[in-house]
């Protein structure tokens, strides 16, 4: 008896892998890049959010006051208890040391400007209301910067 030849069967590749699902390393990847997005989005809304709500706490403490002597009273309490966050003893200053303290680095509006209405405005019997309306404004941005640790 002849020996049979050998049938030789060509060699098959396997079907190349399909995209999904990927591979566990991508699954990684995604996760890094998700975070790396995720972190600072959250930490700017939270940061936005708490800038808002500190907005929200000045304007209804001062508009809360009817009087605007009063106003100017709660506007300085206000920034007062900020001022406390940043230097503990920062409170206690009176007159233009106050009023220093306030100005820090962005200029001298409290020293020579409206600020100095915060001296004695909450013992005027009438206040200007554009005057009040301009201390408002620049109080309220000093007490978010004083909340948010900024000197």
């Amino acid at each position: 008896m002849a020996p049979q030849p050998l049938v030789l069967r060509d060699v098959h590749v396997p079907p190349a892998p399909s995209w999904w699902p990927p591979a566990p390393g991508w699954w990684l990847v995604l996760v890094g890049v998700l975070i790396l997005v995720a972190v600072p989005l959250a930490w700017l809304y939270w940061k936005r959010t708490r800038r808002a709500r500190l907005v929200a706490l000045f304007d209804r403490n001062c508009t809360s006051a009817l009087a605007p002597p009063m106003q100017v009273a709660s506007a300085s309490e206000l920034l007062r208890r900020a001022a406390r966050r940043v230097d503990p003893k920062a409170d206690r200053l009176q007159g233009e040391a106050w009023l220093k303290f306030l100005d820090g680095k962005q200029g001298s509006d409290f020293s020579q400007g409206v600020g100095q209405l915060l001296k004695d405005g909450g013992f005027r019997p009438r206040i200007d209301p554009r005057q009040l309306e301009q201390l408002r404004d620049l109080a309220r941005a000093r007490f978010v910067a004083l909340m948010e640790g900024q000197r």
